[in-house]
């Protein structure tokens, strides 16, 4: 059985997401952050656990855009 933890995010950048995944597969805002720590995480498993400063900023300005970054 999988075990889950909490995390929590501003309610205006939750509302924010809710009207992003509208009319998509993700069901949730959890669905979205599952979805979006899984990406990341297999980023820097394949590049050898670092990341280059590429795919940092990539990263950095993807969160950014979906409001986790200011």
């Amino acid at each position: 059985m999988t075990e889950y933890t909490t995390v929590s995010i501003p309610k205006e950048l939750a509302a924010r997401v809710e009207d992003t995944i509208e009319g998509t597969t993700f069901s949730s805002t959890s669905d979205l952050v599952r979805f979006l720590l899984r990406s990341i995480v297999i980023q820097h498993e394949r590049s050898g656990g670092e990341l280059s400063d590429a795919e940092f900023q990539e990263i950095a300005d993807n969160l950014r855009d979906l409001g986790y970054l200011k």
